[in-house]
């Protein structure tokens, strides 16, 4: 069997995956695996092949990150084939995956974040502060329902809206049936009930589309304010300051007041805790001397 057909096989196999993950999959497969490895038998692959294959990669001009997205897979599916005893020994022994250092997050100061979440209209506020107070992706804070408040401290995310379908959708990396459950600050509590006063709710649902109020909110209407306050300049939004950044903003909260980070990985829905030490970990300078200090009280 050929590489592409076992791949297309595997992938089959992958149910779990949303319709974001199966296009960012097929197209890592379309675009890089398939024009490399395609054509290879599977019974030939060995670590010098996978090195190769990332040596490739680079010579074409793929950035780190796509390259590590793209050994991701191939892992993925050679580990599959090699539980299932196509190989001896795994190929991807002694392989070094290429190193993905992501740029360090921009992150607002409590002052630019005060004129941030009031810069656009109430929809934007109520986002922003779902974004920036409970950690919520703007896919999430865009499903934002009252039901979903289970105590007067706890906001249970149980879904998105689906950038593609713009439809309501399970969680990234989660089945439908799956939530996690983040803290509720009282200020962003009270943006909830205010909200939910001001323009009542649908079905429980606070955010809906702006023309048609059976539809779901639509991204775009929220990238389309974030760029007119870009625009606008009437507020200070740092160089490198994205959309995204409000929700850097509760990593950088939690972390600076000493919320452990396995808590906020949790809270992040991060699928693996090495994602939040990548990105937020400088956030976190004195944590080895605190550290020290600490466990000198039993040594003395």
């Amino acid at each position: 069997m050929r590489f592409e057909e076992y791949a297309i096989e595997w992938k089959s196999g992958q149910r779990d995956l949303g319709p974001a993950s199966v296009r960012h999959l097929d197209s890592l497969l379309q675009q890089h695996l398939f024009p490399l490895l395609g054509s290879r038998r599977m019974s030939t692959f060995d670590h010098k092949v996978v090195e190769s294959f990332i040596q490739a990669m680079g010579r074409n001009g793929a950035g780190l990150a796509t390259q590590a997205n793209a050994f991701d897979k191939l892992k993925a599916i050679l580990l599959d084939a090699h539980r299932l005893g196509l190989f001896h020994e795994s190929p991807l022994a002694g392989v070094k995956a290429p190193l993905y250092d992501p740029k360090r997050a921009v992150i607002p100061s409590p002052g630019q974040l005060r004129m941030m979440r009031t810069a656009g209209n109430d929809q934007f506020r109520l986002i922003a502060d779902l974004m920036s107070g409970c950690g919520l992706r703007n896919a999430e804070a865009a499903a934002v329902n009252l039901r979903n408040m289970v105590a007067d401290d706890v906001y249970r995310v149980s879904e998105q809206v689906n950038q593609t379908t713009g439809r309501y959708a399970p969680l990234k990396h989660r089945k439908s049936n799956e939530y996690r459950d983040v803290p509720l600050p009282v200020v962003i509590r009270e943006t909830i009930e205010w909200y939910a006063q001001k323009y009542g709710t649908s079905d429980g649902y606070l955010l809906r589309h702006p023309s048609d109020p059976s539809r779901p909110f639509p991204h775009y209407s929220l990238s389309n304010q974030w760029r007119r306050i870009e625009v606008q300049g009437r507020i200070d939004v740092p160089q490198g300051m994205v959309l995204y950044s409000l929700r850097h903003f509760f990593a950088s909260n939690c972390l600076t007041q000493g919320i452990p980070i396995t808590d906020v990985a949790e809270w992040m829905g991060h699928r693996n805790i090495d994602v939040t030490f990548k990105i937020y970990r400088h956030l976190m300078p004195g944590s080895i001397s605190s550290a020290a200090q600490v466990l000198n009280q039993n040594l003395v």
